[in-house]
């Protein structure tokens, strides 16, 4: 297994505990020198936040970690393409490489319907490596809504 694939699992998991707390599994880590620093998954549901994405709560996590906002030597593997307020995120978080594992249809902001963390106007673009597990991460979300509507 890649290092990328290891973390893209690792994600993966994120977001397997997203759907075991009701909420629609996208999961995320952000690495550092080869090491997962942070983790996340969606809490929207479980806090009450609209805010409450995976990316955006490892990017907190991130930031407490190294006790900075500044993440430009950090890499993120998130499960599904980030969503126009993850992106923006990034962008000031200033990441290094989003790897991602499906594109979103729906709110993609990394290429799929727009692509705002490539924006030739802003200071910092990031690299996007994706979609890496197109079926295997569409799978979860696929999973996740025929068992709600059951």
């Amino acid at each position: 297994m890649t290092k990328h694939q290891e973390f893209l699992r690792a994600a993966i998991e994120e977001a397997e505990k997203a759907a075991l707390k009701g909420d629609v599994p996208v999961g995320c880590v952000i690495v550092r020198k080869g090491e997962i620093i942070a983790r996340g998954h969606n809490l929207r549901e479980a806090q009450h936040d609209p805010t409450g994405h995976a990316e955006i709560i490892a990017l907190r996590r991130a930031g407490e970690h190294l006790n900075r906002w500044q993440l430009d030597d950090c890499d993120l593997y998130v499960t599904h393409e980030p969503c126009p307020m993850c992106a923006g995120a990034l962008v000031m978080a200033r990441i290094h490489t989003l790897y991602y594992g499906c594109d979103e249809p729906l709110t993609g902001a990394c290429g799929s319907r727009l692509n705002l963390v490539q924006f030739p106007g802003f200071p910092h673009n990031v690299h996007v490596v994706g979609p890496l597990a197109q079926e295997t991460c569409a799978a979860l979300t696929r999973r996740f809504f025929k068992e709600k509507r059951r």
